[in-house]
């Protein structure tokens, strides 16, 4: 079965912090799939980070490179950008991590997210509590 994942499951992968183990293993265990949203969400967090002085430029780049290598099938956005504003409206969450849901939906597939608010606002609605999990911590 093809796991749906987001931005904050991915940055796991290479910023050691709770729940990292956990996302890591579903890269050796699991089909894991994304919105193609996925890499500019990634790529503008650890750009934050750098800014911040968290770690430096070439961190950040090579943070980036390691998630951008690992093997995710990407799915395009544009046929989902309608579903995921009605979702937003829904659950009252961003439109951005509505779209995760939204492509889990049409995949028929399972979202794993390590966004605590966003799961329980989906989790507590009846149309999209079967497709949200929380990463394992």
């Amino acid at each position: 079965m093809t796991l749906i994942i987001d931005a904050g499951v991915a940055l796991k992968w290479v910023l050691d912090e709770e729940g990292s183990e956990a996302a890591r293993a579903l890269v050796t265990d699991e089909i894991l799939a994304a919105p193609d949203l996925l890499f500019i969400e990634c790529a503008n967090v650890l750009w934050v980070k750098a800014r911040r002085g968290d770690f430096t430029e070439a961190d950040a780049r090579n943070a980036y490179a390691a998630i951008a290598a690992t093997p995710i099938r990407l799915i395009a956005t544009e046929l989902y950008v309608a579903q995921a504003q009605s979702i937003a409206f829904d659950l009252d969450q961003t439109a951005y991590d509505c779209l995760y849901l939204a492509v889990a939906l049409a995949e028929h597939a399972t979202l794993i997210s390590a966004d605590i608010t966003f799961i329980k606002a989906a989790a507590a609605h009846p149309l999209y509590r079967a497709s949200i999990r929380a990463l394992e911590r």
